[in-house]
């Protein structure tokens, strides 16, 4: 089982950055493919970024390639993400997710395990 806890969201302006965090736990932590994905109210769960853990290769979507970043420590079992140059429409809830496997996927349907969310709001 894997237990994730997202959180650093928050109010930011925009052309603004934010950094988010997730916490995970369990047995194979630091054999997961660990993503970020994004979710407007009454739309579908998007994806945004997700990183390997073998060889470190990472993915993005192409609304946010070049402005997010996103990092992991396997020593401490976190996965983070840099949001620079926020505009109203990254405005979201932001879960993070792992996968067992090393494909650095983009579809919300090859994630197994899904934290609880945190609030990312920008203002124009």
């Amino acid at each position: 089982q894997v237990v994730l806890l997202a959180s650093g969201g928050g109010l930011v302006q925009a052309v603004g950055s934010l950094s988010i965090s997730c916490a995970a736990a369990g047995r194979t932590v630091s054999t997961l493919v660990l993503g970020w994905f994004r979710q407007l109210h009454g739309m579908v769960r998007e994806f945004v970024a997700a990183h390997g853990w073998s060889g470190g290769s990472t993915a993005y979507s192409d609304s946010v390639k070049a402005r997010f970043t996103i990092s992991r420590d396997n020593a401490k079992n976190m996965v983070y993400l840099r949001m620079n140059s926020l505009t109203p429409e990254d405005a979201a809830v932001y879960f993070c997710a792992a996968r067992r496997g090393t494909a650095v996927l983009a579809t919300r349907e090859s994630y197994e395990y899904w934290g609880q969310g945190t609030q990312v709001t920008v203002s124009s």
